[in-house]
């Protein structure tokens, strides 16, 4: 068995988010709807190593701060999770008010933000007469990989979308593309990304080959490609390079997996790094906790919460590390109420300063995006059992690859059984990553789940977000029919 390598903070990760940040102090945060780009536009800008090192790190500024608050909002519409205050709303399941309309209008500029950076250093690098063409292709595999990571978000979330790419980019009128002509650019955009990233990052926090490897069986999954979604998470399975970090406690999972002080881990494809300096932290530890447990030194809003009556958490099995990382705390809605503590944080330093990263794929969904996909493939097999066990082991605190009384068994297994404990297990992986509730609506499970753990009856304008009125009304290449039903 190979040694789990969990690495701790030291000044490298301050120097890894700053690296991944600077560029952004030096990028104006214009409309995205303004004729003429204002985002380090000149000429001579583009021609440097630094420049284009400066040029791809304002593309993660803004997806990396917008990511805190998409998870929240994600995580209030699941079958588990409810919102407090004004992001009671969320779990209503009837759609946005006039209040929400107006964040998800934020969120929304804020991708586009990011698109529109990427697609600057995508038309920029080509043209620069200081680089190697090793290093255009470089730049423009990471730029291309943040920019199909985005649109991966747009699509499932609002659906038929404005496709601003470096063709466009001087434009200021773009029609709203349809959902298949955003996935094409989706898998155009991580092939190039797959073929060009290197197989090992240069630091933590940027895009390796296997990332792309694995963001593109995500998206096969979506599109129910099973075959071409097994094949890439194979790929990233074959090639040895990730396992899942063994943990016997919750502290564990808090500290090796999650931990304030993580620059990586054994089972990281991808994260956005954060890191304890004001402006530079992830918002999650101040969203999700409650001063009475003391895991942020900051107290906590306590914005999202569960219910220990839920039926979701009543037939979670006890033993489950992850189930752990609930605690009751009643603070006036009742004695049944429960908070997350998944990111703890003891020295912040201030609400926006936490150092906790958030992961967007790890080495255990990848484990069950293959074996959803192969079952879908092959039916029941040892390997895609496996890959689901691991998970399960891990959970109860066991030895990932070790057989153990604990695992399911093809004899006792329908495929149907199966996938619904591949779709339940990642539930509980994956809480308050963000997966849930679009895992509900690609399996055209939302309805059931909803109904059956909240006995809520979900709207149909909810299952898509309402294109902001400033884009319906500056793009003059979109009208009010461009809107999503409901809004």
């Amino acid at each position: 068995m190979k040694t789990h390598k969990n690495y701790k903070l030291n000044s490298s990760k301050l120097l890894i988010v700053s690296l991944l940040s600077m560029g952004a102090f030096t990028v104006s945060c214009d409309s995205l709807l303004e004729e003429e780009p204002k985002t380090i536009v000149t000429e001579n800008f583009y021609q440097s190593k630094s420049d284009f090192d400066a040029a791809t790190n304002a593309i993660y500024y803004p997806l990396r701060m917008v990511r805190s608050e998409h998870i929240a909002v994600l995580s209030a519409h699941t079958d588990w999770g409810y919102g407090r205050g004004s992001r009671a709303q969320y779990n209503d399941f009837e759609g946005f008010n006039p209040t929400n309309i107006n964040a998800t209008a934020a969120r929304w500029n804020s991708f586009y933000q990011g698109i529109r950076n990427a697609n600057i250093l995508i038309e920029k690098a080509p043209l620069s007469e200081t680089l190697t063409e090793e290093e255009k292709d470089g730049y423009i595999a990471e730029a291309k990989f943040l920019r199909a990571l985005t649109y991966f978000d747009l699509v499932r979330n609002w659906g038929g979308i404005p496709l601003r790419t470096e063709q466009n980019i001087a434009q200021k009128d773009v029609p709203k593309s349809s959902t298949e002509e955003v996935y094409s650019l989706i898998l155009e955009d991580f092939e190039t990304a797959e073929m060009l990233l290197p197989a090992v990052a240069a630091e933590p926090g940027r895009p390796t080959q296997w990332a792309a490897k694995t963001l593109l069986a995500d998206v096969y999954l979506q599109l129910e490609n099973f075959e071409l979604a097994k094949t890439k998470a194979q790929e990233v399975l074959d090639a040895g390079i990730f396992e899942l970090v063994t943990i016997a406690s919750v502290d564990d999972i808090r500290e090796k997996i999650f931990g304030a002080t993580l620059i990586t881990s054994s089972e990281e494809i991808f994260s956005f790094k954060f890191s304890r300096q004001t402006g530079q932290g992830s918002g999650l530890p101040w969203i999700l906790n409650h001063p009475s447990t003391k895991l942020y030194n900051f107290g906590g809003a306590y914005a999202h919460y569960g219910e220990a009556s839920n039926p979701f958490y009543l037939e979670w099995e006890d033993g489950d590390l992850r189930k752990g990382l609930w605690q009751l705390v009643d603070f006036g809605l009742g004695d049944s109420t429960m908070v997350n503590g998944k990111y703890a944080e003891s020295q912040a330093v201030d609400n926006t300063g936490a150092g906790n990263d958030i992961p967007i794929y790890r080495f255990a969904e990848l484990l069950l995006i293959y074996a959803e996909a192969a079952a879908q493939v092959d039916g029941l097999t040892e390997q895609n059992v496996e890959a689901l066990n691991q998970v399960r082991r891990r959970a109860f605190g066991l030895e990932p690859t070790a057989i153990s009384p604990l695992d399911y068994k093809i004899s006792n297994l329908s495929l149907v059984q199966f996938l619904d404990l591949i779709l339940q297990e990642k539930a509980y992986e994956t809480q308050f990553e963000g997966k849930r509730w679009l895992d509900l609506k690609r399996t055209g499970r939302a309805e059931e789940y909803v109904l059956k753990n909240k006995g809520i009856t979900i709207a149909q304008k909810h299952y898509l977000w309402p294109i902001p009125l400033e884009e319906l009304n500056f793009n003059e290449a979109m009208s009010p029919n461009d809107q999503n039903p409901g809004y």
